[in-house]
């Protein structure tokens, strides 16, 4: 099968939904450079491009449903955090960053919803 393109996939090897995306983006014909979230959390300078390449709020990059979360209790300390120390907790733990992200340094999506892929990464 040939590629339609090559995309950044940030992901966790463990997480069902990341190997999800994973196959439905290559059943699409896509490359994937695939990036272990655990094992090496993107920069903050990566974390900024990415976030600003996707329009959306930075909240939206917290994986909210995760233990680190809870246990650090973020529900209440992000809102009297600034965006730099938001974004510098994201670049500490990559266990905090919402998954997958996936770009091909034009646009980002953020989670797996495969009506979102098909339009974004489909046809």
């Amino acid at each position: 099968m040939s590629t339609r393109g090559k995309l950044t996939i940030y992901m966790y090897a463990k997480c069902g939904t990341c190997r999800s995306a994973i196959k439905s983006l290559q059943a699409k014909g896509w490359e994937l450079d695939q990036h272990d979230l655990f094992e090496q959390a993107p920069d903050l300078e990566e974390l900024r491009a990415v976030i600003a390449l996707s329009g959306l709020e930075l909240k939206k990059f917290f994986n909210t449903s995760g233990e680190v979360y809870k246990e650090l209790g973020l529900k209440d300390k992000l809102p009297t955090m600034s965006a730099e120390e938001q974004l510098k907790l994201l670049a500490s733990n990559g266990r905090l960053v919402k998954r997958p992200i996936v770009t091909d340094g034009k646009r980002v999506t953020v989670g797996f919803k495969e009506e979102t892929y098909e339009q974004e990464w489909g046809a």
